[in-house]
């Protein structure tokens, strides 16, 4: 199939007898393919409003059906093998050309799920009403993540415009339940290991480095969450009545967590640090470049000092080291006031973030025989989890990917050896075993999960421009 024009925003095909060699050897340069980007603008617009104005939370169950079809569609048009994969949630949207043997196959992810817009009152323009302002994009899921992995789509379709046949071989994933910790993703990677099987994937998702400069992250960290429950009497008493006679479940929690982590921020749970690899030469480097304001960050916060321990780097914390984190500590009488009250039930959640070589099935258990040992009556309830991810700099895709950034953006990019937060990247580094690179192209401040959700017009289009460049680079490479 060869695309003969572009019509009102759709795609009209004609077949052609072109061989495969002729087709890769025409590919225009990247000048001529930004100017076709350059020259759709209003198109490739307003298609992504009108893929803005379509609900599909996944929390609520809103629009994920109509959604996913909607997608479906799209990529068909494209000369895509497109099939939604279905799951005991929320389906998957899957689609590959494979236009180049030889040549290496590249898998795009995104998610096609958005956070609900709550508080609508919040909202300066209804949520699924996309607005322009300021030379932003104001919609919920425009930076996080329908904007984004859109570009990605628009990319594609701007090569096969320009030269009827990609660069190399493309798959395109698109899930429905990222939102909600992606619950399904391992099983749904397991199942589908063959159909999905790439040479590496990159996702568009999150925002670039808080300098505004282009960013290329590597990995990401893991997490486990999880409740501590402890009782005490049936009831609650009075302190004065009962106090020093019946145990406090706060103090029994508040205990417990003494012997979790010291004052000097380490975290005491046996065997937690194993498998924690210190950072090489080459990461540590790469770490030197970030530009971490650290004076300012802490101004910012209003903050008197970092956490423990002070001696340990701000970046190579949130790359290289594990953490132990109180979210929310209930029990007893909060109110205005007092009240002289010995409450009979407290509880704490808690999660912790993991990094490379740690597993969750293997620090939830960590943690669950820690509070056995010292806490036996207290209730440890596991809730989700995530394993960590991480990618070699030393890859041979990381340097094309890097030009395409620098192509598509006009900027050095910034590395990142991990991120703080999570995602389900270990599916593909652990499950599939391939390299996973992240490549967001959102602004620092998109407000992503917030009302007022935003992602900068000129950003939009450099994600389409990354996304051409960062293939046309890779399809120099042998699979």
């Amino acid at each position: 199939m060869q695309i003969l024009h572009h019509n009102k925003g759709k795609i009209v095909y004609h077949t052609s007898t072109d061989s495969l060699h002729l087709r890769i050897s025409a590919m225009p340069n990247l000048d001529t393919l930004f100017q076709y980007v350059d020259a759709n603008r209003q198109a490739f617009l307003d298609r992504l409003f009108d893929y803005l104005r379509r609900p599909s939370i996944s929390a609520h169950g809103i629009g994920i059906a109509e959604t996913a079809d909607y997608l479906a569609n799209i990529l068909n048009g494209l000369g895509m093998k497109t099939q939604i994969l279905p799951t005991e949630g929320w389906p998957l949207v899957f689609a590959e050309r494979l236009d180049v043997p030889g040549a290496p196959t590249v898998l795009l992810y995104g998610h096609y799920d958005v956070q609900p817009p709550e508080p609508l009152e919040a909202w300066i323009s209804p949520p699924f009403e996309p607005t322009i302002r300021d030379g932003r994009i104001y919609a919920r899921g425009v930076g996080d993540n329908k904007g984004q992995h859109f570009a990605q789509i628009l990319a594609v379709e701007s090569l096969l415009a320009c030269n009827q046949s990609l660069p190399c071989n493309i798959k395109i994933l698109l899930e429905g339940e990222e939102e909600i910790g992606s619950p399904r993703m391992r099983e749904v990677v397991t199942k589908y290991r063959d159909l999905l099987k790439a040479d590496l994937v990159i996702t568009a998702d999150g925002p670039v480095h808080e300098s505004g400069r282009p960013t290329l992250s590597l990995g990401v960290r893991g997490i486990i969450s999880f409740e501590l429950r402890a009782r005490g009497a049936n009831q609650d008493l009075h302190s004065g009545n009962w106090g020093g006679v019946v145990p406090n479940p706060i103090w029994t929690l508040v205990h417990l967590l003494g012997t979790m982590k010291n004052e000097r921020g380490e975290i005491t749970i046996e065997g937690v640090y194993d498998k924690v690899l210190p950072p090489s030469e080459q990461e540590l480097e790469i770490l030197k470049q970030l530009p971490v304001q650290v004076e300012q960050v802490m101004q910012d916060l209003e903050l008197k000092q970092l956490d423990q321990p002070l001696e340990r780097g701000f970046a190579e914390r949130l790359s290289f080291w594990p953490t132990l984190t109180i979210n929310g500590f209930h029990g007893g009488y909060g109110g205005p006031g007092s009240k002289t009250v010995l409450p009979h039930e407290a509880m704490v959640k808690c999660d912790m973030r993991l990094v490379e070589a740690q597993s969750a099935a293997e620090i939830f258990d960590l943690v669950e025989a820690h509070v056995k040992r010292h806490a036996p009556d207290v209730e440890f309830i596991r809730l989700g989890s995530m394993d960590p991810s991480k990618t070699p700099y030393d890859s041979p895709y990381t340097q094309p990917i890097l030009q395409g950034i620098r192509q598509g953006q006009g900027g050095e990019p910034i590395v990142i050896p991990a991120v703080g937060g999570s995602l389900p990247d270990y599916v593909f580094t652990k499950i599939l075993g391939i390299p996973a690179f992240g490549v967001p192209y959102a602004n620092p401040d998109e407000s992503n999960h917030a009302p007022n959700e935003n992602l900068e017009v000129e950003r939009f289009f450099a994600g389409i421009k990354t996304g051409i460049a960062m293939l046309v680079n890779l399809a120099e490479l042998k699979s």
